[in-house]
């Protein structure tokens, strides 16, 4: 996938890249960083566009990934 659709399913999930990253616990230059290789590993790819589809059919993904995180631990604003 290229980092442009990349972005365009975040923003459809609702997420910018410094979200997307929190949620992964990584920083957002580890995620910008592709834009200058034009395109995204296939499991960011995946987890962009699963997002993106549960937020196009009114599904909670936030609330999916607070019941995947550890307990104690919280998911960023």
């Amino acid at each position: 996938m290229t980092y442009t659709e990349f972005k365009r399913q975040l923003g459809k999930a609702g997420l910018t890249v410094r979200a997307f990253a929190a949620l992964l616990g990584q920083t957002p230059n580890s995620i910008t960083n592709y834009a200058s290789k034009g395109d995204v590993p296939t499991h960011l790819a995946i987890i962009a566009t699963l997002m993106a589809e549960m937020a196009d059919a009114g599904m909670d993904f936030q609330a999916a990934l607070r019941r995947a995180v550890e307990p104690g631990t919280s998911l960023p604003e």
